[in-house]
């Protein structure tokens, strides 16, 4: 069966032609069989080449430049880091039809995390708090912007957020939502030296085993900025006791702090009209996130905004399936 159709401008990245790319273009692995199933992503779909590798396509072409944006960040980073990463085995050429640069990995083991069921959020929260400060204490130079402009300031996302919230009246309080992101948008930038972030730390790129962290995925948007970008985290995945636990674990100020719930919010409320009708999972993820920021923020500007308390109780009730 064909993976689902996530974009207008996507391209074709079924099993025969992950078939017809590794005959072509290495056929030393001819021989492995392809399957038995793929995973799909939103900007990569994965297809088994054998046991221990993988075959990554890009959906669309944008992320083409990720291949080696990714390869080149990740032999820098590996060594420092506390859980597996993907290790890049070889780079394709664009060929039968498809128009890009495409990559095989080596398979690493593991399951993504379901936001309702989690073994242990408190050792988890830990576990990701741990990651992030090891990424951050990456020496900087030479670095770049993450890609996707993530790790930037906040404004240059106010537009397309507020046009998501402008849609999505039969899903959201977007009253509470508009209030949310502008109590974000008021927080101010980050001034201090920019760091390593991964800048996509969403459950769909965080692997676990025996409910502990185990790898972290798709680096492709990774680059140096603002840590705010990597606490998106909390809200995603992370229920309330363990997010405080979280927060204590990354040692982050009150504002940065902020700034990571507003990057939660947008990307969710982005992502909720966009994914709503073609992959129902990211939907449900999305419409998750924004009821945990936005009961988060109403908690946290409780008696000191007139309508604080009211706002809660209608942010719960909007987000209920």
């Amino acid at each position: 069966m064909a993976d689902p159709r996530l974009h207008d401008d996507e391209v074709d990245t079924g099993p025969s032609l992950a078939r017809r790319l590794v005959d072509s273009q290495f056929p030393q692995w001819a021989h492995r069989p392809i399957g038995p199933g793929s995973t799909t992503g939103t900007v990569n779909v994965l297809h088994r080449l054998g046991d221990d590798l993988v075959v990554r396509l890009p959906r669309v072409a944008r992320p083409f430049d990720d291949v080696d944006r990714e390869a080149r960040w990740l032999d820098r980073l590996r060594p420092h880091l506390p859980v597996a990463v993907p290790d890049q085995v070889a780079v394709g050429r664009p060929g039968e039809g498809y128009p890009g640069r495409w990559s095989i990995y080596r398979w690493i083991d593991g399951h993504t995390p379901d936001a309702a069921n989690l073994t242990d959020p408190h050792l988890l929260a830990s576990d990701l708090a741990g990651f992030i400060t090891a990424l951050q204490a990456v020496d900087t130079d030479g670095g770049s912007g993450p890609g996707g402009h993530r790790g930037g300031p906040l404004a240059a996302r106010d537009r397309p957020t507020r046009e998501a919230i402008g849609g999505l009246g039969h899903l959201i309080d977007v009253e509470a939502a508009s209030e949310a992101w502008t109590a974000s948008l008021a927080t101010p930038a980050w001034t201090g030296p920019p760091v390593w972030v991964h800048a996509d730390l969403s459950p769909g790129n965080l692997l676990l085993r025996g409910g502990r962290l185990s790898a972290v995925l798709d680096f492709g948007s990774c680059g140096i900025g603002d840590p705010a970008a990597d606490l998106i985290v909390a809200w995603n995945l992370l229920p309330a006791d363990a997010r405080a636990t979280f927060r204590e674990a990354v040692d982050v100020d009150h504002d940065t702090w902020n700034r990571g719930r507003g990057w939660a919010l947008s990307i969710a409320l982005i992502q909720l009209p966009y994914y709503e009708h073609t992959l129902p999972t990211m939907a449900a993820d999305a419409r998750r996130t924004i009821d945990q920021v936005l009961a988060d923020h109403a908690s946290t500007w409780s008696g000191r905004h007139p309508r604080a308390k009211r706002r809660r109780g209608a942010v719960v009730a909007s987000v209920e399936p």
